[in-house]
């Protein structure tokens, strides 16, 4: 699939676009290899291949030469007579009635979401967007310039499970003259008078549109995702690992199962079929399976350039964790009043009572249905069937939870198995203080409680006693701290590039005054999690 197709490949797409047939690449490379050509030609001249992807060979159609009288296009093939305009009312007498018995206005099943007007050409739009799309970037990484310092600064030992360096903060810049210290010894009334709070919302830098975004380095193996009106925002340094580390909780000692394969509908037979169960077997390959979502689909709605079949459960919760991709919450409008939402992990989701970082659905079931239902993190039902509703049979939605509640937290060597508390043997004097900061001064543990370091509740800060222009976010899920070293970003929307940001944060949101040495010793204990 090719990332740089015009325009018009909406409607039409050029022969020599389109592959002829995949094995005409292994042929002539086959053949050159008793040269050394081939090795040279694939250094110079053409990119790695992505490995093969089973979802976007099924929407790929070969083009054969036009031989045969009924493959030409005939005038009629090619007049405009299938325009919806040209079509002759099936009676003379709605001339005299109101909009002479047209639609003038805007057409649901017609016209793309977003249209300015009725009838408005989608290839005039993605030509339009596309433009846009540089302007866009460019506000969104000026933005994130003005808050953050987005130099990766790492951790010389702390590792993610499978080997990426942390990076450490805090990022957040502070006005002139303040300090970490000075700020958080401010009431929220002068911070909020000053206009001086670090951590403002993090939006989507695409508001009007929304909709799922998926980090570059994920879409240079599966460009399928690529959206040609927005791109990701943050650095890949402060983004979890890809491949990440896949765990399961009934074969806990094959420790990460993924190998290091992004798991897909082409590898996971091969990887798992001596390991789940049938039935689990099954929910891997449906969750593994792409159906319609708002910007992936096959309609004139998508914000892809070609049309898609969409998008699998797993393209976000990959190998069953995440690599930070975002869109926007389903469960609150207008368009404007929603919250960018990253995505999180589904590690220890057997043991979660309330899913969704508002609307608590009360299994996973209820919520694997109704995401399937509504076209993926929408919450409208109206889109979903425009764009190609999927109705599961709760059958397969069982399936799907039975590998979901197979899905582990990374192992923690230096955590009591019973209590999930630190085993005084094994860890570090900074890491045991840092666990009484947790439990005590921090006030951590009232909302993240062992062993697993959720409360299953709501909570809600009242960010806008800090927030000049913001009105705050309302009660939002307590998230499982467990393996939280491998989930960066953090917060709901990602504004917490690090962990000492997400201190930081904390630190003047419940007024904690921790001095710098407690901060470093919070962090620390948070990293054995």
């Amino acid at each position: 699939m090719s990332k740089n197709r015009p325009a018009s490949s909406w409607t039409t797409v050029a022969l020599a676009e389109r592959p002829i047939c995949r094995g005409v690449f292994a042929l002539v490379a086959t053949s050159l290899v008793g040269c050394g050509i081939a090795s040279v030609w694939a250094q110079t001249s053409c990119p790695t291949p992505p490995p093969p992807d089973a979802i976007a060979r099924a929407q790929e159609a070969c083009q054969v030469a036009v031989q045969r009288p009924e493959q030409r296009k005939t005038a009629h093939d090619l007049s405009d007579i299938f325009n919806a305009r040209n079509a002759e009312p099936s009676s003379p007498v709605f001339l005299s009635q109101p909009k002479q018995g047209r639609v003038s206005g805007f057409d649901f099943y017609r016209d793309p979401l977003n249209s300015d007007k009725p009838n408005e050409d989608p290839t005039a739009i993605m030509k339009r967007e596309i433009a846009n799309k540089p302007n866009v970037m460019r506000a969104q990484q000026k933005l994130l310039e003005q808050r953050y310092d987005l130099t990766p600064r790492f951790d010389p030992v702390a590792r993610m499970s499978r080997g990426k360096p942390l990076c450490v903060g805090p990022t957040a810049r502070l006005q002139s003259g303040l300090t970490w210290e000075k700020l958080a010894a401010m009431p929220p009334l002068e911070i909020k008078r000053q206009g001086v709070f670090p951590y403002p919302s993090l939006p989507h830098p695409l508001q009007a549109n929304g909709g799922q975004v998926f980090p570059k380095m994920q879409i240079a193996m599966f460009p399928r995702l690529e959206r040609f009106d927005v791109d990701f925002d943050l650095p890949e340094a402060f983004l979890p690992e890809f491949p990440p580390a896949m765990f399961l909780s009934n074969r806990p000692e094959l420790g990460d199962v993924s190998r290091g394969e992004v798991v897909s509908i082409n590898n996971y037979y091969r990887l798992f079929k001596d390991i789940l169960t049938p039935v689990q077997l099954d929910g891997l390959r449906l969750l593994l399976t792409s159906f319609p979502q708002e910007e992936f689909n096959p309609t004139d709605d998508r914000k892809s350039r070609e049309p898609s079949l969409g998008v699998t459960c797993l393209d976000c919760h990959i190998n069953g964790h995440t690599t930070g991709q975002f869109h926007l919450n389903p469960d609150m409008r207008p368009q404007e009043r929603r919250l960018r939402l990253d995505t999180v992990s589904l590690r220890g989701v057997f043991n979660q009572q309330i899913h969704g970082s508002k609307r608590s659905l009360r299994s996973v079931e209820d919520f694997t249905e109704f995401e399937q239902r509504t076209a993926y993190f929408n919450g409208d039902a109206i889109h979903a069937m425009k764009k190609g509703m999927n109705i599961l049979d709760r059958i397969q939605v069982s399936h799907m939870a039975q590998l979901q509640n197979m899905l582990d937290f990374p192992p923690t060597p230096k955590l009591d198995p019973a209590t999930g508390r630190l085993d005084r043997t094994k860890a570090t004097p900074s890491e045991l203080r840092g666990e009484q900061i947790f439990f005590g001064k921090g006030q951590c543990g009232s909302c993240h409680t062992a062993p697993f370091y959720l409360d299953n509740q709501q909570h809600d800060l009242h960010l806008e006693r800090f927030l000049k222009d913001e009105p705050g976010d309302g009660p939002i899920k307590t998230f499982t701290l467990r393996g939280i070293k491998d989930s960066p970003p953090y917060l709901h929307d990602g504004r917490c590039l690090t962990l000492e940001d997400t201190v930081e944060f904390f630190n003047i949101v419940l007024g904690l005054n921790l001095s710098r040495d407690e901060k470093s010793d919070l962090t620390a204990f948070m990293r054995q999690l």
